[in-house]
């Protein structure tokens, strides 16, 4: 069993069962369809939006709280005879002496037990596939040997609207607030008749109405409400005291100004062994809909066997999901995490990008187009269609130069032009990865409209992004850094213009490799013959210009002197330009065994790889925010996962799978949490850093859930470790195992067949095919065109030696 102090794993790994409540971070998990979506933490907080977190977030989540996590989703419950009350999800009311408390975060669902005072609660939230709304589904069960009087209050904080806008002007903000009651639906209706929808912080006042009203009922019979927050929880008083419930009476609150609060009080009375089942309910409907009610079937969606059917089509959804991929090797932990968590993790990331999130408050960042076009890598399995309309939506911010926003918000459709140098590089990325997991190059003709005039097709737009990087180098042929590359914080490096980014001729050399594959199969020979020309400049101009005896420096800063150089005094090794000058190809062998060799040599910890070393302890103001980053943490020499996973990937390419296995198994979460105290937040999910031996908090890690850490130690994980490697054509069969493997067995859906993979390794090497057969036949070729193949599923045996 993988277990810590806090919890465990379910045998079947689906769940991760919490059973301390008193974790050292909230731990956290999501519930969401295609436009309603919620964060739900093991206490029952977090926040819930509708199609965006910043422009329309529906309940609020105030941030560094203390208590932390709070408010939230709350049922309390009161005896009516000893006026004792206590929360189903242990928060608010975390003093109270619980006899059991479990959480279990599964996929999509998050479900918790308590047992206190002869009640038993069981309360499960979730979203369901098709309806605009949040269920939290109870069960109470009277445990005790007499008949026991209930009051039952749930509760939620209302933010309606713009959550920025929330924080920097709440007092004038809450004006605009209706809540009423409707007796015929037995629901409270809440909404706001104010829009916050600027770019940024602004004195500007929109004249627009917020477009929603939220329903918010209980399955049970209501015996009071109320909708004025201050009413409800009363003068100095907080979420774990609220006045009414200690009172035992609502004030039935309608209000038109003022904090809005969605709350409801419900009477139950449960004979010894009794169950009750019942469900809490908050909707969102379009305020044009003169019914709302009629709309989202109110009727229907308040039967409990109804609520239960939702929840059984959310689980089925996750069963689909997961079963694309099916993991077998001797580390349980790499399986734990391949078959259930990390695809999961990629799920998030692919609707969340670095925006909905306890650490990415949904304030400011939108979607990153660098992060939409990686992101695709985990769902691109599962769910092609969806990517497809993901990445031709994303398109539309680019403009008719090739040039990108670098974020953008869905609901507004604005964004902000920051001229990272990588941005537009991304494109090409997810469009070929597309390609290569589905062979859909019809997308390739897709029109779509620029950011600022014009339209074209899907292809056009893709090799505009490779044209506006080669265009905007430097005269010797190096990309220009602009305002920083992928490390954002190498951002006062090329100001007056002049700035080289060697990660970023690393990386635009391997897009363009990536995509010559895509351009031939479109039988586009002046393309191709460019492009090609430009990756051999960037490969014969990176080793003539940017190697420093033992690595490759990072950069070079406007006057031409170098970062990232044994000379320097601080940031002398950067990560990035080591791993990428062997994933793009431009390394020579005997340069790319230097380079990763003084990586293991400066940047290995017992967490993974550090992406800096030293870390800057003294500002340079011509390198950039890192130096002014505390030295250990995020970019000034964390344990950046995001980029120790492209160590991982090099390692393979240059054929040290060892050395990579060692790697991916230190930045398993489960691993890298073994001090869980130290660590802090979720083990089942990866964090975007773990801070490094530069700092005394060594081993905590913070930002966990949306990381681009998610895509890539999934896909480095299948594609390279087990070896089901995608291109346009089909798919090769190329594992790279530890050599303590004995074998293993994995599974795969590719094109509409299953692919089953069996490898045994007598010879304990790591990689190099000695015999494959595939369906019984021995072949001379480790690539497989499925479209060869009329059976559904493709079994394939390789020995290695």
């Amino acid at each position: 069993m993988i277990s810590n102090k806090y919890g465990f794993f379910s045998d079947d790994k689906r769940e991760f069962i919490i059973t301390n409540p008193k974790t050292p971070r909230p731990w956290f998990n999501y519930m969401w369809n295609e436009k309603y979506a919620g964060l739900i933490s093991h206490t029952g907080g977090g926040f819930s939006f509708f199609e965006s977190p910043r422009d329309n977030r529906i309940s609020r989540m105030r941030y560094n709280c203390l208590p932390w996590d709070r408010p939230g989703r709350y049922v309390i419950i009161k005896d009516t005879a000893s006026k004792d009350y206590w929360s189903l999800s242990w928060a608010p009311t975390i003093d109270r002496n619980y006899d059991h408390y479990e959480c279990r975060h599964g996929q999509g669902y998050t479900k918790i037990k308590t047992e206190i005072f002869g009640i038993r609660g069981e309360i499960t939230y979730f979203v369901p596939e098709d309806i605009s709304c949040e269920i939290w589904r109870v069960k109470l069960t009277n445990l005790s040997n007499q008949s026991r009087n209930l009051e039952i209050y749930s509760f939620t904080e209302l933010m309606m609207g713009n959550a920025l806008n929330d924080i920097i002007n709440q007092p004038n903000d809450k004006h605009f607030t209706d809540i009423k009651f409707n007796n015929e639906y037995q629901s409270i209706i809440a909404t706001r008749r104010y829009w916050v929808l600027n770019k940024k912080v602004s004195v500007a006042q929109p004249n627009i109405d917020w477009k929603y009203n939220l329903l918010f009922t209980m399955t049970n019979e209501i015996t009071g409400f109320d909708g004025s927050l201050d009413k409800f929880i009363g003068r100095w008083r907080s979420e774990a005291n609220p006045q009414s419930i200690e009172d035992g009476r609502m004030n039935n609150s309608e209000i038109t100004a003022g904090e809005p609060v969605a709350a409801l009080q419900s009477k139950l009375t449960l004979a010894p062994g009794e169950t009750n089942d019942f469900a809490v309910i908050l909707a969102i409907a379009p305020k044009s809909e003169q019914n709302p009610f009629e709309l989202l079937n109110w009727a229907k969606l308040k039967n409990i066997h109804f609520i239960d059917d939702k929840f059984g089509q959310v689980k089925n959804k996750w069963n689909k999901y997961l079963n694309n991929i099916e993991v077998n090797t001797p580390d349980e932990k790499f399986n734990t995490m391949l078959n259930v968590w990390n695809q999961y993790q990629a799920a998030v990331t692919f609707d969340m990008a670095r925006n909905s999130g306890y650490y990415h408050g949904g304030l400011l960042f939108g979607t990153g187009m660098r992060d939409q076009f990686q992101d695709i890598l985990g769902t691109v399995i599962s769910e092609p269609q969806r990517v497809r309309s993901r990445l031709i939506n994303a398109l539309q911010y680019q403009f008719s130069n090739g040039s990108t926003l670098h974020n953008f918000f869905k609901l507004t459709g604005t964004g902000e032009k920051t001229n990272h140098s990588d941005t537009p590089l991304w494109i090409p990325f997810g469009l070929v990865e597309y390609i290569n997991e589905t062979g859909d190059i019809s997308i390739l003709d897709e029109r779509v409209k620029y950011y600022d005039e014009g339209v074209g097709t899907v292809y056009e737009h893709m090799s505009k992004a490779l044209d506006f990087s080669l265009a905007t180098c430097t005269e010797r042929g190096m990309p220009k850094i602009m305002n920083g590359d992928w490390n954002d914080t190498l951002d006062h490096i090329g100001p007056k213009g002049k700035g080289e980014t060697v990660w970023g001729a690393f990386f635009l050399a391997y897009v363009l490799k990536k995509s010559f594959e895509i351009i031939e199969a479109r039988n586009d020979s002046a393309k191709i013959a460019q492009y090609k020309s430009a990756y051999e400049k960037l490969q014969r101009i990176t080793n003539e210009y940017c190697w420093d005896n033992q690595w490759y420096l990072r950069a070079f800063k406007d006057n031409g002197e170098p970062v990232g150089s044994s000379k320097n005094k601080q940031g002398k090794i950067f990560l990035n330009t080591q791993t990428w000058s062997v994933i793009s190809g431009c390394a020579p062998q005997e340069r790319a065994d230097v380079a990763l060799e003084s990586c293991k040599k400066y940047l290995l910890t017992p967490f993974g790889m550090q992406i800096v070393f030293p870390s800057f302890t003294e500002v340079e103001d011509d390198v950039g925010l890192i130096s002014r980053c505390v030295p250990g943490k995020k970019e000034n020499g964390a344990v950046f996962n995001h980029a120790s996973s492209w160590f991982i990937l090099a390692s393979i390419i240059n054929r040290n799978a060892d050395t990579a296995y060692d790697v991916y198994s230190r930045m398993l979460p489960l691993n890298s949490a073994k001090d869980i105290e130290k660590y802090e937040v979720e083990p089942y999910v990866y964090a975007e850093y773990v801070t490094s031996p530069d700092h005394p908090t060594m081993n905590q890690a913070s930002h966990s859930w949306l990381t681009g850490t998610a895509v890539w130690m999934l896909r480095i994980g299948l594609d390279y470790i087990l070896g089901f490697k995608t291109s346009y054509y089909g798919i090769t069969m190329n594992p790279n195992i530890p050599s303590s493997w004995k074998g293993f067995k994995a599974e795969r859906n590719f094109r509409g067949k299953r692919i089953k993979l069996n490898v045994s390794n007598p010879d304990c090497v790591n990689s190099s095919i000695k015999n494959m057969k595939i369906n019984g036949k021995e072949v001379e070729s480790n690539f497989i065109k499925v479209d060869d193949f009329d059976e559904e599923v493709i079994n394939v045996d390789i020995i290695l030696g």
